[in-house]
């Protein structure tokens, strides 16, 4: 009897090519299991079988997409595979999005189930929980087994065309599909149960979870800003030429600060952008139009702000975390206040 056919889907990590100086390997598929494939085939059992693991490196799926995405198709669907599963990528950026990406291209292509796995906090939950199914992972791979029993049992049902469970009971991201079903008790009753719980501060799971969303509370206005000090923070990409701190192009995990104390504007012999979200052909020409150096050096001339710091914060905004994203603010916030800044210009794209 023939085995249920899998392809895989990793980074250059998992497939033990190197780390973030060989993200930028092009896409390859080989036979077999690789890494972590090891753990998905063992949870799957002895029905199925790992043909091929496609392999590509973060850095080079996220600066071509589209280019990484038919290379990859083309390489895959050569082993007409009853199952793809990519990944789980836990708290990569750039990885969960690539896992993503490949998943709901598989899924759209082939007509086979795919399913992969993440942190809660990866941007590729946000991207494509409604489109796949996507198993809530630890934050490292020290929770690689366990996440790869959950992926495979989930797997199995839909190889098997089985129901499907809740998120809760499967362990899968709620994808906002609501389902129909008939409970014993009528709705009025579940409400005033729910509600004298929450009274007493028993526990109690809602039937309709809502969404939460950070909020921050505005500071004060400025009342002059002729005496206060400036900065510019940008989530736009634009670094000195070469990239020194090498920032990635999306999911970013680092942010730098870099001197422009001698400038007056942003020359495109000077600094480039790396931001993989938009059309780089007008920043690259002038870096000014996402951090303006030129438009701020006037305005502290003028008078209209006190002074402009000596230094531009970077990094790239497009599917960083939520978490990558908090701790770099937290971070460099506090070299802001120990240098008397007082306000800061916040630019995107």
């Amino acid at each position: 009897m023939s085995k249920i056919k899998v392809v895989h889907y990793i980074n250059n990590f998992f497939a033990n090519i190197g780390g973030e100086e060989k993200a930028d390997v092009p896409p390859e598929i080989r036979e077999g299991k690789i890494g972590p494939g090891l753990a998905l085939e063992s949870s799957l059992g002895e029905e199925y079988e790992i043909v091929a693991t496609a392999i590509c490196g973060d850095s080079y799926f996220g600066e071509n997409i589209e280019e990484a995405k038919e290379t990859l198709m083309g390489m895959i669907e050569k082993y007409d595979p009853d199952l793809f599963v990519a990944g789980p990528a836990f708290n990569a950026g750039r990885y969960g999005t690539a896992c993503g990406t490949m998943a709901k291209e598989v899924e759209e292509k082939l007509n086979i189930p795919v399913i992969t796995g993440m942190y809660s906090e990866n941007p590729g939950v946000d991207l494509f929980k409604q489109d796949i199914h996507i198993i809530e992972t630890s934050i490292s791979a020290a929770g690689m087994r366990k996440a790869m029993k959950k992926i495979a049992d989930l797997g199995d049902k839909m190889v098997k065309e089985e129901e499907i469970l809740s998120p809760q009971e499967e362990g899968y991201f709620e994808r906002g599909i609501r389902v129909n079903y008939f409970n014993d008790v009528r709705g009025s009753k579940r409400a005033v149960d729910m509600l004298i719980k929450k009274m007493k501060k028993e526990e109690y799971n809602t039937e309709y979870p809502m969404p939460v969303f950070d909020r921050v509370d505005p500071m004060p206005a400025i009342k002059d800003l002729s005496k206060i000090k400036v900065a510019l923070v940008t989530s736009g990409g634009v670094v000195p030429q070469g990239n020194p701190d090498k920032i990635e192009s999306s999911s970013a995990t680092k942010y730098g600060i870099y001197d422009i104390s001698n400038l007056e504007s942003m020359k495109k012999d000077d600094f480039m952008t790396i931001h993989g979200g938009y059309d780089r052909a007008f920043v690259t020409e002038n870096p000014n139009l996402v951090v303006p150096l030129d438009v701020m050096r006037e305005y502290e001339e003028e008078g209209v702000i006190g002074e402009l710091a000596d230094y531009f914060v970077t990094t790239t905004g497009t599917g960083t975390s939520v978490g990558n994203a908090k701790g770099f603010g937290e971070e460099f916030s506090k070299k802001l206040v120990e240098d008397g800044v007082g306000a800061v210009l916040l630019t995107s794209t």
